[in-house]
């Protein structure tokens, strides 16, 4: 007799749900345990039950730069001095000095609506690949009733690079913002998708990059310049 155990873990990158103006990209890895007289004639490296094909921790995926602990990617941010600025900063800085910004958001978010002028590259895109790696995330979010699952877009540098020079003035933004400043409850701040983002950027060479506070729905707030592609 086969006792199976499966337990879901939150993925590091994302700590909190979707919703209108704070979509987040919450993500989850499947790890299964069992308890088995016949171990020794399974295989070491995954284990079966039913369709699904789950992996072990020993055969999942190393982690991307994207992915690494957000107090390591807090110390590059506050070591390459990629400020925050405010969204009527941003404003300025677009108008008057020729900034850029880049909204990271999904595409069809962008869309809808975005600050006047700016570019759009998502940071994640919805999961494309069925290996049994996807397929376990797939259950996963599926779980908790999310349908669409989202992953690192691995063409993002590829796309910003194609759009601007490693010398622009680029200032990040995706729906919230988050913050690298320390709180009560949040001693390392809050990690974003803009501020991984960033992250990515400055690790390739990207010289001058700024962060927008309080993110796209501060701008929203304040009655900002609009644009829409529908």
């Amino acid at each position: 007799m086969v006792a199976a155990f499966t337990s879901i873990s939150p993925h590091p990158l994302s700590s909190y749900l979707h919703h209108k103006f704070q979509p987040s990209l919450l993500a989850y890895s499947l790890s299964s345990t069992t308890e088995s007289t016949n171990l020794s004639n399974r295989g070491k490296n995954s284990s079966t039950y039913g369709p699904l094909r789950i992996q072990n921790a020993a055969t999942k995926p190393a982690k991307s730069p994207a992915e690494e602990d957000w107090k390591i990617k807090r110390q590059v941010l506050l070591e390459k001095k990629v400020r925050s600025v405010d969204v009527k900063e941003a404003l300025r800085l677009q108008k008057e000095n020729n900034f850029v910004i880049l909204d990271v958001r999904p595409e069809a978010e962008f869309k809808e609506a975005h600050p006047a002028g700016a570019i759009n590259v998502q940071i994640y895109r919805l999961i494309k690949e069925w290996t049994a790696w996807d397929i376990a995330r797939r259950a996963a979010f599926a779980f908790f009733g999310i349908f669409q699952g989202t992953e690192e877009n691995p063409e993002f540098i590829q796309s910003v690079e194609s759009k601007l020079p490693k010398d622009a003035k680029i200032i990040v933004a995706c729906s919230s913002g988050g913050t690298t400043r320390p709180t009560q409850n949040l001693p390392e701040g809050q990690q974003s998708r803009s501020f991984i983002a960033a992250y990515l950027l400055v690790l390739n060479g990207f010289k001058n990059v700024y962060h927008l506070d309080g993110g796209i729905y501060k701008w929203f707030k304040e009655d900002l310049p609009l644009e829409s592609e529908e």
